[in-house]
């Protein structure tokens, strides 16, 4: 059966597809009357269900439904207010994960990740220094690591909060980075190098599983920039001879180490190169205007097609309001 895009469903559209259970809320209304809330998706979008109320879960509307599940959803696309909700017709019916594929019910990127691959591998061809070039080929011409990184998120739920979004991140600091860096008469190797290797130690920090996106124990406990700064130096060692010295290793531990910017952001060091200053913005560049898409890209943050967003929508970029434009340039 073919994917359903559920954000380009309209009012009273039927809807009679498998969906993962992404979360199960039980709420109540303001006289104490409970309810639940399921939230379905797949790997295009996701939807809240209508309230199932009681007399439903008597009937066994929910029997077995648990986060991570995947369910045959059956009912009609509805508004409340002008938020889209899927009404639920029949009960949930769980089924076997067996012959289903997990990439094709977890948030995923929308384009191939060949394309970010092309992309990043042409800025790899650029590097000048032989030594810069052989420590970034330790990871990144590593099949293995290909993979694990290619399937990766950047987040758990932030910014490129999706199957390949770590891939799709890297990418976007990587370009800009190196034009940062190229524009402001920095070292343009450094730069690409410290994007690449950034974010390494997300491909340790996060598991994948049909509940979604989490930490895992090294996540929590040492998080993903000391995990990559691990990485480096662990993959740097295991090498029968030096790719580089121990003051350009050191030099790359920074980068990795301080590209949080601040202590109260994750960072066990703030940037003390010129280098390193670039990728920190050049990951917040990309991190924020990520968020800032999947704001505007919300409809829920935007009622009844309002031109200004709702400013309790917009926790992701924390403004007053954002602005679809009515009219477009042509």
């Amino acid at each position: 059966m073919s994917l359903l895009n559920l954000s380009r469903l309209e009012s009273g559209e039927r809807v009679q597809h498998q969906l993962r259970v992404v979360d199960l809320a039980e709420k109540r209304t303001s006289n104490g009357d409970p309810f639940f809330i399921v939230t379905l998706g797949n790997s295009c979008s996701q939807i809240d269900s209508g309230p199932v109320w009681s007399d439903r879960i008597a009937e066994n509307w929910l029997e077995g439904v648990v986060r991570g599940v995947v369910v045959q959803a059956i009912g009609n696309i509805g508004l409340y207010g002008s938020r889209r909700q899927l009404v639920l017709s029949a009960p949930l019916h769980v089924l076997p994960r067996d012959h289903l594929r997990l990439e094709d019910f977890l948030p995923s990127i929308d384009r191939d990740p060949t394309s970010y691959w092309d992309m990043l591998d042409r800025f790899r061809s650029l590097i000048l220094s032989p030594t810069i070039r052989r420590v970034v080929d330790v990871f990144f011409a590593d099949d293995d690591f290909r993979a694990r990184f290619e399937r990766a998120p950047a987040s758990v739920g932030g910014h490129h909060c999706r199957l390949g979004g770590l891939l799709e991140h890297v990418t976007e600091v990587t370009a800009i980075a190196r034009q940062t860096a190229r524009a402001m008469r920095a070292n343009a190797d450094l730069a690409v190098a410290g994007a690449l290797l950034h974010d390494i130690g997300k491909t340790e920090a996060y598991s994948i599983s049909w509940e979604g996106f989490a930490r895992t124990r090294a996540g929590h406990l040492m998080e993903h920039v000391v995990l990559g700064c691990l990485m480096l130096d662990r993959k740097l060692r295991q090498l029968g001879e030096p790719v580089c010295s121990d003051e350009q290793s050191l030099e790359l531990q920074h980068l990795i180490l301080s590209h949080h910017g601040l202590l109260e952001f994750g960072s066990p060091v703030r940037p003390l190169t010129l280098e390193a200053e670039i990728l920190h913005w050049a990951d917040e560049a990309s991190a924020k205007t990520a968020s800032f898409r999947d704001a505007m890209a919300d409809d829920a943050a935007f009622p009844d097609d309002a031109e200004f967003g709702d400013k309790s929508k917009l926790w992701r970029v924390d403004r007053r309001a954002l602005w679809r434009k009515k009219h477009d340039w042509g």
